[in-house]
């Protein structure tokens, strides 16, 4: 399998975008050791950029380079900013979902949550979360042992198994389509 598709510049993880290739290199600081590279991107995004749901932010984020620049987004935003940075540091990254349910209750109905699998050197693809820590979330970068925000325990919740070099076309409409994330969260992305 070729890894060039998980490390390509597109519409959406555009890390060619000069603010998002400098900051990958500021991550990676000079340092070729993919493990550290890789930890350091996520940390960065995890704790730097605010989670659009968590901090209320109204604007709605899809690229990477627009994440960067509001420093905020939901999961599927965050995640592509992860990919761009991972790829910027020549390290593949593609992009990975679970589908959950909106809340507890079944008749809540689903929507896709949006992750980054790496690939890291001894490892292999690894997925990881940059969704942000909140009381009662905690994600972490603890290669091999995944460290997610959500693990699928209802009926009809699930990890989707593809890893994916572009975002699901569903998720890239719908964060184009509604610009508030008020109106956003009522139309959640999910499978077809």
């Amino acid at each position: 399998m070729s890894l060039a598709p998980y490390l390509e510049s597109t519409t959406v993880i555009d890390w060619t975008e000069p603010e998002v290739l400098a900051l990958a290199g500021s991550l990676s600081a000079g340092n070729k050791d993919g493990m550290t590279v890789a930890r350091r991107c996520f940390e960065w995004v995890r704790d730097e950029v605010r989670h659009s749901m968590d901090f209320h932010v109204e604007a709605v984020a899809c690229s990477a380079s627009e994440t960067l620049r509001l420093r905020a987004g939901l999961c599927y935003a965050k995640s592509h900013l992860l990919a761009g940075l991972l790829r910027a540091n020549g390290i593949p990254a593609a992009l990975s979902y679970q589908r959950l349910l909106l809340s507890d209750q079944p008749a809540s109905g689903f929507c896709l949550h949006g992750l980054v699998s790496v690939q890291l050197p001894g490892i292999g693809w690894h997925r990881i979360d940059p969704r942000g820590n909140k009381p009662g979330v905690s994600t972490a970068f603890t290669p091999p042992v995944e460290k997610l925000a959500y693990a699928p325990q209802h009926p009809g919740e699930r990890d989707v198994p593809e890893r994916y070099a572009q975002p699901l076309p569903q998720v890239v409409d719908a964060l184009m389509r509604y610009r508030r994330t008020s109106e956003l969260v009522q139309h959640l992305p999910d499978l077809p």
